[in-house]
């Protein structure tokens, strides 16, 4: 009480006395022309940030209460500029208009070259609200020497005019714009320029979420797709980059300094979860080491951990960065950016001791996401040129054995301090600064070029908005199929894409004597030719008819090759099948923990496991929702196949083997039921982002549909769903879509 007395009257000193922190002043904070935030009101730590309107940027963007007292100190009154793009008019050989001193946002540029030059780039460009110019630079050249004229990006001066092999051409940037790209590119052989064309960066520019997850994907896909599809006459894809069983390393470094507030650092986490996901769904399955580094390194994984197994597996690893907290980086609030990559360096330097030959051959990833304030440490290129020594081994044609990647975050980023950092090669995008990395996140889900990626299964996009074309993207692997017979009478059931070129369905569906012309496929609305069918040979429906039962379902199982290849798009896509490497990814498994007694264990561990199947009724399509029953429950689903109409057996197991998955009933809920037509559909369930087929619907206990689209169970309707975890059936389906000479095969465990 005594303190409140005195802290009306004396605020200061009563900070003193209670050791409590000093409020900092209330006036004299605003800036001229915009608004303000604060992160804590006006208590010590508290950050002022100043926020302007479209087309116009703070000069000081942000202030700390520190010790009583906003810093930095105000030298001259904040107010909100107009963003300009970097001055156009060093553009050769041509005429550039209109002339003017500044280029603000919404200004138009046009260009126009003189007699006896080739114009290329962009005839007219937009100053954006990012400070860039739209399109592509305007050059006018000759093309009379080895290489192209390189051109004069907005805002650099360039030196040198000659074009031809080893010959070089220099750049920097006017009125203290950081130069992002190569200050230097040589003339090749090949014809092309070394480096990247250089960009002039303000404090205001940045990279839009858009362009950044564009250009970083671009680049990383080059190292993570084994097998991509390009045009209609190559289905079968082509190798790239990575080869088959080819080894990939990805470093990924968070900075964690007082510069990066709390904000930032979280969003980064979900940033590089969100990055770890997206790389997750390609057939490469890399190693991690992720780190957290302040004053000092902190490893949430090493790669040594990583590879031998020690941490874990890859969804641990994310739990341990989610839970990773920002406070948990020690006293130490410095930014030694030198020591996380020394750190890098450290683990790197142990696995080519461990194995050099496996080193060389394996693709090395450094992701940073720093301010680039470094304060402590020293620079940190050395570190980064002793990283290029060690991977690239003296030998200029491993230069794209190492990509390093540097991803500006804060309020206030060094840009050019941190483009020494990353790798410069190829007109590849290496650095990205960045206005939010929450808008990052968002736009990661876009990283991927689904209709080009042949080998990712199970993606699917979760609308539900009644649109027919929404459901046909949410269930891109589901096929609709018809066969029609010399009497005229036809059958229908359903399956599902599990390659480029094989539907996944129910043997029961075919008779003897139906041929391939007979048989139709349809997805996406659209018709697809049947080549030949293949049933499991030892389907036999009359093969227990001596022992009272009818029919008998037993490998319940076909394939049907299609006559072409289909082309992959947002709508087609293949569903993931357990036990493939394919399906590694789904599940978020290394190569070393990817086995098919471990996707079955993620699967298939409940007592009731949430699965879904399709129906289709009248046009409509439904999804359907059961519990697969296992363990006791098992036991009664089973039972109640001896109430199936015709069926005289005494036991149960001479009706559904372990060969089959059960559902139906109302315990523990009431499940959906089959109907006549959705044999052969894929029974499925969703672990995370993806959907991986467990069974095929086989058949059932009762009737339940008749003028009911949605029929619901009731005790003793069951029914059961050929188990692709089966031995025989993994053997089956191995022949078929494991086979290099049919399609895009599927690489089995």
């Amino acid at each position: 009480m005594a303190c409140t007395a005195l802290h009306l009257m004396l605020p200061m000193l009563c900070a003193l006395i209670t050791g409590a922190s000093y409020l900092c002043p209330h006036e004299d904070i605003s800036i001229r022309g915009g608004d303000y935030t604060l992160s804590d009101g006006f208590s010590e730590g508290s950050v002022l940030r100043y926020i302007c309107p479209e087309g116009y940027y703070p000069i000081v963007k942000t202030r700390h209460c520190k010790n009583g007292s906003w810093q930095p100190k105000r030298r001259i009154k904040p107010e909100c500029k107009k963003i300009t793009c970097p001055d156009p008019r060093g553009f050769e050989n041509g005429e550039m208009y209109p002339f003017q001193q500044r280029y603000f946002v919404n200004s138009i540029t046009n260009y126009m070259c003189h007699s006896g030059y080739t114009f290329s780039g962009s005839a007219a460009r937009v100053c954006q609200l990012n400070g860039k110019w739209s399109g592509g630079t305007p050059i006018c050249g000759r093309n009379s020497d080895h290489c192209p004229d390189p051109g004069t990006p907005p805002g650099t001066v360039r030196t040198g005019q000659m074009f031809n092999i080893d010959d070089k051409v220099t750049y920097r940037c006017d009125d203290n714009w950081a130069l992002i790209g190569s200050r230097q590119r040589v003339c090749q052989e090949n014809g092309l320029w070394s480096g990247t064309e250089p960009q002039c960066y303000a404090d205001f520019t940045y990279d839009t979420p858009e362009e950044a997850a564009e250009s970083f994907s671009t680049s990383l896909k080059a190292n993570l797709e084994l097998s991509q599809q390009y045009e209609e006459t190559d289905q079968y894809g082509k190798k790239i980059q990575v080869h088959q069983g080819g080894k990939l390393d990805i470093y990924i470094a968070l900075d964690v300094s007082d510069s990066i507030d709390e904000k930032d650092f979280e969003n980064s986490k979900d940033v590089i979860s969100n990055l770890i996901e997206k790389i997750s769904y390609y057939e490469v399955s890399p190693n991690y080491e992720i780190l957290v580094f302040s004053t000092d390194v902190t490893r949430i994984v090493s790669m040594t951990d990583f590879k031998r197994g020690q941490a874990n597996n890859l969804s641990d690893i994310l739990k341990n960065l989610k839970d990773f907290k920002y406070n948990s980086k020690g006293i130490g609030t410095g930014t030694n950016i030198a020591k996380a990559y020394f750190s890098i360096l450290e683990s790197m330097g142990i696995e080519k001791e461990k194995d050099k030959e496996g080193f060389l051959q394996t693709q090395q990833i450094v992701i940073m996401f720093t301010d680039g304030q470094a304060n402590m440490g020293g620079n940190p290129k050395p570190k980064v040129d002793q990283i290029k020594d060690l991977v690239l081994n003296n030998d200029p044609s491993r230069e794209e054995k190492l990509d390093l990647y540097v991803f500006g975050m804060g309020d206030d980023v060094y840009a050019e301090d941190i483009n020494s950092l990353k790798t410069d090669r190829g007109n590849e995008k290496f650095f990205f600064k960045l206005r939010n990395l929450e808008e990052l996140k968002q736009t990661f889900d876009n990283m991927i070029d689904e209709g080009t990626s042949v080998k990712l299964c199970g993606l699917y996009r979760d609308y539900d908005d009644g649109m027919v074309s929404h459901r046909r993207r949410q269930y891109p692997w589901f096929a609709t199929i018809t066969i029609t017979r010399n009497d005229g009478t036809s059958s229908k059931c359903l399956g599902s894409l599990v390659t480029s070129t094989f539907i996944l369905t129910a043997a029961h569906c075919f008779r003897f004597g139906d041929t391939p012309d007979r048989i139709s496929v349809v997805m996406d609305s659209k018709g697809i030719k049947a080549q030949q069918y293949t049933s499991h040979p030892n389907f036999n429906l009359k093969a227990k008819r001596h022992l009272g039962i009818p029919e008998y379902y037993e490998y319940d199982v076909a394939l049907i090759q299609l006559e072409e290849p289909v082309i992959m798009d947002l709508n087609v896509r293949p569903i993931c099948i357990p036990c493939t490497k394919e399906t590694n990814g789904a599940l978020k498994l290394s190569d070393r923990e990817g086995t098919c007694k471990k996707h079955k264990e993620i699967l298939m561990s409940s007592e009731t496991v949430n699965a879904a199947f399709m129906s289709e009724f009248q046009g409509r399509t439904v999804k359907k929702q059961i519990k697969i029953k296992q363990g006791n429950l098992r036991d009664a689903c089973v039972e109640d196949a001896k109430k199936a109409k015709g069926i005289t057996a005494t036991k149960a197991k001479d009706i559904v083997s372990d060969n089959f998955l059960c559902s139906g009933g109302i315990e523990p809920n009431i499940d959906d039921i089959a109907c006549k037509g959705d044999s052969g559909g894929a029974t499925f369930v969703v672990p995370g982002s993806r959907m991986v087929q467990v069974g095929i619907v086989s058949w059932g206990v009762k009737d339940m549909c008749k003028d009911n689209p949605e029929p619901q169970s009731v005790e003793d309707s069951r029914d059961y769903h050929t188990n692709l975890f089966s031995p025989e059936i993994h053997t089956f389906l191995k022949q078929y879509l494991g086979n290099e000479r049919l399609g895009t095969p599927l690489t089995f465990l």
